[in-house]
């Protein structure tokens, strides 16, 4: 990673450090012991388990060391109280006479399935710094997308 500050929630955050704890401290011990046994079976050249228990301990490697350099760059933002949308916040907005709520989050912890979407996406952009009964339009694969905003928490 560049050094950047990486804006997060609190709620994010400790997502983060909760999958790196169970990489370092339960995964980890699980491969290597894995890895050990299979070792312990002789012709490693023809032992698929200890190729895939290296691949896979190599994968959690990779992660681990990820996860360590982003929460090292994370900084928690917290939602601000105002009339404005911002980081952080929950939208209430109307769209074809139906009400959803979208949590402003960065990119790292966004998930349209649990309607988090990052402060970078468009829909995001669109919504940052907009008031109550504001409609913002958000350019689609489908076409233009009107939102109108009906609620911030």
């Amino acid at each position: 990673m560049n050094g950047n500050i990486i804006p997060i929630t609190q709620a994010g955050l400790d997502k983060l450090q909760a999958e790196l704890d169970e990489l370092v401290n339960q995964k980890r011990p699980q491969l290597v012991e894995r890895l050990t046994l299979a070792r312990s079976m002789g012709d490693l050249s023809e032992n698929s388990d200890y190729q895939s228990a290296k691949e896979d301990l190599t994968f959690v490697d990779g992660r681990s060391a990820e996860l360590e350099e982003l929460i090292k760059n994370s900084k928690v933002i917290q939602p601000q109280i105002s009339d404005k949308v911002d980081f952080g916040n929950s939208v209430k907005v109307k769209l074809d006479g139906q009400q959803v709520v979208f949590q402003i989050v960065g990119e790292w912890e966004a998930n349209p399935a649990e309607k988090k979407i990052s402060h970078s996406s468009p829909l995001g952009q669109a919504l940052l710094g907009k008031k109550v009964g504001d409609k913002v339009e958000v350019t689609a694969p489908a076409g233009k997308i009107v939102y109108t905003i009906v609620g911030i928490e």
